[in-house]
């Protein structure tokens, strides 16, 4: 379930985190990243951490998939899926790039992608 634009505003006021306050304003301006915004205004409790073992199970073959979390180097990846995500460990991004996927913070992919086109959103 997706929360309201004014519950997401009142919980960024507690977020410290610079580069996740930018995130979350940017990406409730457009329906297609609106569920991300309300995932990441949520408490450190309910984030998200996938492994590159589990991502290469559900991606299928989406261009874009998404994961409003981080990413951590557990497993193998073997599809050229581009991956975006708010943080990688140092480790998935090389085994990222060795399968010949790509990555993006979702920051920056909101910024290339404004209408949300081709993403899947996994969590």
């Amino acid at each position: 379930m997706v929360k309201s634009k004014t519950k997401i505003q009142k919980q960024v006021k507690k977020k410290t985190n610079l580069e996740l306050v930018e995130t979350i304003n940017l990406s409730k301006k457009n329906e297609a990243w609106l569920k991300i915004s309300s995932v990441l205004s949520g408490t450190r409790k309910n984030k998200i951490s996938l492994n590159l073992g589990e991502i290469d199970k559900k991606a299928e073959q989406s261009k874009i998939v998404v994961i409003p979390g981080k990413i951590l180097s557990a497993g193998e990846i073997n599809s050229k899926i581009k991956i975006v995500a708010f943080s990688f460990s140092e480790q998935a991004k090389e085994k990222i790039l060795k399968s010949g996927g790509t990555f993006n913070t979702i920051l920056e992919e909101i910024k290339l992608n404004p209408e949300g086109k081709g993403i899947k959103i996994l969590k």
